[in-house]
């Protein structure tokens, strides 16, 4: 069950939030009354309120996250004020449980909140918490590495009392996203993902549509990305759109993971039920030692961006460089035609990095001719000599002729829109532009390139077609092309979760 936190300032937003809400499926919502400005109207709260929809009443000190600037004793005169109009649940922080004793119907979430840190001491402090006649234990607290989320989930997981524990911040939004995989009785959102009440707090929209809470429970696997930052990603709405279209009991979490909690989150993963996962930056090269086998290519690209957990085995693979050369392939005549339709073909790659390797090594895999040119020229030397191909000057990129244009530079990626990594003076109708680039699909580069008559594959085509590839690697089903797409080009549009 997802409880909806509402903090608004008037009584009738709070009504009308939780009547919406009601409406839209919500089985639980939070008032914070903290947040309402003036008197305080419990009554006129409990008044008429959805009968499919129960109520926390919550008022929360500013020690403790919230926003209330009135006294101790009127605070919990409120609280108490609750209980008497027999709300469904009453949230009593654990230093104040004991002076306000149970009454009626009203079951009690006896709450603890740490922004700082995780404590080390959470069975201690949770066996503190049992002994204040709980209904409900509470405990938020700030993940500093994604370790603190084993210890929540494993936390509730073992808990004899209901216990609804997360992590707070960016680090630990995947202790809210499998809270019901653990035991959680619920677990809380925000109204709207522009209101969040608590650091990492996710939307019910999302929730419900992009993770599907509800149909989380113990058996459902799970899969994810692992990235710092991780925010910015786009592959949970897309793997978790064809898990739910191919009827697979799984989910797909973002995991932030800095470089220095690598190791410990590959030992975790087993404890999280982890069975695949997309590798982005800065993990593609680190995570190669966690591995027990490697797929061919990734020997020579030396990138992982998908991982397997396959029994005893942990299997690496580059789906990048097959989700492009398919691209191309398709374009400029059949996949996997024989000769490659790319063999020959003078190639300018712009960028020299994560993006470019796997690129490039598809390119002369398939007997293309490669140049490099990226804005550190160093690094385009050294890509250009694992691969038997030339670099050049990012200055002079203008001046190499060539069949096929790739851009693997983050130049004109959503918000810096405007740029291009090339002049549109030099693009010419001969020419085939390819920006991996997704967000936006119709980058500057390729409305120039458009323009000037050329054929032109955008980054959305290889966002999908690797993205197609790893679910069949996660799954060995294949998924419509269409279903990531859709979602895709929805996500990147002007109507976003």
């Amino acid at each position: 069950m997802i409880c909806v936190s509402i903090g608004r300032s008037r009584h009738k937003h709070l009504m009308a939030e939780h009547r919406h809400l009601a409406e839209e499926g919500a089985k639980m919502v939070e008032f914070r009354l903290d947040y309402v400005t003036g008197r305080i109207n419990i009554a006129r709260l409990m008044a008429n309120r959805p009968e499919n929809c129960q109520v926390i009443i919550t008022c929360r000190r500013k020690e403790d996250g919230g926003k209330w600037n009135g006294t101790e004793e009127a605070r919990q005169l409120h609280l108490r004020e609750a209980i008497a109009e027999g709300v469904d649940y009453v949230d009593l922080e654990e230093d104040i449980a004991g002076n306000i004793p149970r009454y009626g119907e009203t079951k009690r979430i006896i709450s603890y909140h740490n922004f700082r840190k995780t404590p080390e001491d959470l069975r201690e402090l949770h066996d503190r918490m049992s002994k204040l006649d709980p209904d409900v234990v509470k405990i938020a607290t700030m993940a500093n590495n994604p370790h603190d989320n084993v210890r929540m989930l494993e936390l509730m997981q073992e808990s004899e009392i209901p216990t609804v524990a997360m992590c707070m911040g960016d680090i630990g939004t995947p202790s809210r996203i499998l809270a019901s995989k653990f035991g959680a009785p619920f677990t809380y959102a925000t109204f709207h993902h522009e209101r969040a009440l608590a650091p990492g707090q996710l939307s019910f929209k999302q929730m419900a549509e992009v993770y599907r809470y509800e149909d989380i429970d113990v058996d459902t696997e799970v899969y994810g990305v692992i990235a710092d930052p991780v925010g910015h990603s786009l592959s949970p709405q897309v793997h978790n759109a064809a898990f739910h279209a191919k009827g697979v009991k799984a989910v797909y979490c973002p995991f932030r993971v800095p470089a220095d909690s690598l190791d410990q989150f590959i030992q975790d993963a087993p404890r999280l039920g982890i069975r695949g996962l997309s590798v982005t930056l800065p993990h593609k090269e680190a995570i190669a030692k966690h591995l027990s086998k490697i797929d061919p290519p990734v020997k020579s690209i030396a990138a992982v961006n998908t991982v397997v957990f396959d029994g005893s085995e942990t299997v690496g693979y580059n789906t990048d460089f097959n989700a492009a050369m398919d691209c191309l392939e398709q374009t400029l005549g059949a996949i996997g035609a024989q000769p490659s339709p790319v063999k020959n073909k003078r190639v300018l790659v712009l960028g020299a990095g994560g993006v470019a390797r796997p690129i490039v090594y598809g390119l002369r895999n398939r007997g293309a001719l490669v140049t490099v040119a990226s804005r550190t020229k160093k690094r385009s030397d050294r890509l250009a000599a694992t691969y038997d191909c030339k670099a050049v000057d990012w200055e002079t990129r203008q001046r190499v002729h060539c069949d096929i244009l790739i851009n693997c530079t983050p130049i004109g990626m959503h918000p810096n829109v405007d740029e291009s990594p090339m002049p549109k003076t030099h693009l010419k109708p001969s020419m085939l532009v390819f920006d991996t680039v997704y967000n936006p699909e119709s980058t500057l580069l390729i409305k120039d390139s458009r323009s000037q008559n050329c054929q032109t594959i955008t980054g959305v085509e290889m966002f999908v077609r690797q993205a197609l590839l790893q679910f069949f690697l996660f799954t060995r089903q294949e998924v419509s092309t269409d279903v990531m797409r859709d979602v895709l080009t929805k996500a990147i549009g002007p109507v976003r979760y």
